[in-house]
């Protein structure tokens, strides 16, 4: 079974386990998903089943937008309530300066050090395990870009908003830049992944994947044995001969190929659509 569709992942359960759920549902074997959720965060995760696993990196899911709150005065070493440290009590805030930091952000791009616990790989261990095992390591500055930064809600101590981010951005970093520039302490108290590009939950709909894919489609005009067989392509065959990698939909299966120096090459090829 090929299939493409959205999940919504509960509170305090791994994304690797809640897959394990799914795929158990619907009785399948090779299943995948795109986009680690922490285990204390919920919602969107892009799920696919079958050959579909293999076309993740073509999917179109760069923009990310969260719903997440801070709790200040809670500290914890992994940004989130799954390791806190202590709870105190916290100097209420003045609303005018909480909308400043938001306005402050907006539409930035923003520095920042991933979280210690991260899956980022450090000499080919996830960040996690290190941080977990108390291993001394540093992790690489980035940048994430803001699209869009809301706040919601203030009710002390708690702090609501909802932020748009590039593929990549951290909330739980994002919250640490917040927390500086309001001079304060805290730590995420939750966090729901609404959507990914125009990925979002829909009771597990099914998707068309074509629909998704970040490439162009191509039109091949040559002989369609020889897509079916994997036979060498010319470019002459095709009606875009760009540089460029690109998809090809031939009758109930997809082919992904690259042109490169007047060469054409399979990246991936007989995807069944089902």
């Amino acid at each position: 079974m090929n299939k493409l569709f959205c999940i919504n992942k509960p509170k305090f359960i791994s994304s690797n386990n809640y897959l394990g759920r799914i795929k158990r549902k619907y009785n399948v074997k090779k299943a995948g998903f795109s986009g680690t959720l922490d285990p204390f965060a919920s919602g969107n995760l892009i799920c696919a089943f079958g050959q579909y696993t293999k076309l993740f990196r073509f999917l179109e899911k760069s923009k990310k937008k969260y719903l997440a709150t801070i709790w200040l005065g809670a500290n914890s070493d992994s940004m989130d309530i799954e390791n806190i440290l202590s709870i105190n009590s916290h100097k209420k805030i003045n609303i005018t300066d909480i909308k400043n930091v938001f306005n402050d952000i907006n539409k930035k791009t923003l520095a920042y050090i991933p979280p210690k616990y991260s899956a980022k790989k450090v000499n080919g261990i996830r960040a996690y395990n290190l941080a977990r095992k108390n291993v001394d390591f540093e992790l690489k500055k980035q940048t994430m870009f803001i699209y869009e930064a809301k706040f919601l809600n203030y009710a002390h101590p708690f702090i609501t908003f909802e932020v748009i981010v590039s593929e990549g951005g951290y909330i739980r970093s994002l919250a640490e830049i917040i927390l500086e520039k309001l001079a304060s302490s805290g730590t995420l108290s939750s966090l729901h992944r609404v959507s990914e590009g125009d990925f979002c939950f829909e009771d597990e709909r099914e998707l068309n994947i074509t629909s998704y894919l970040n490439i162009d489609e191509n039109i091949y005009i040559g002989d369609k044995k020889k897509l079916i067989n994997g036979k060498k392509l010319d470019i002459d065959e095709f009606k875009n001969k760009n540089e460029s990698t690109f998809f090809i939909q031939n009758d109930d299966f997809l082919s992904i190929l690259k042109i490169e120096n007047g060469t054409v090459s399979y990246v991936l090829n007989r995807i069944k659509i089902c």
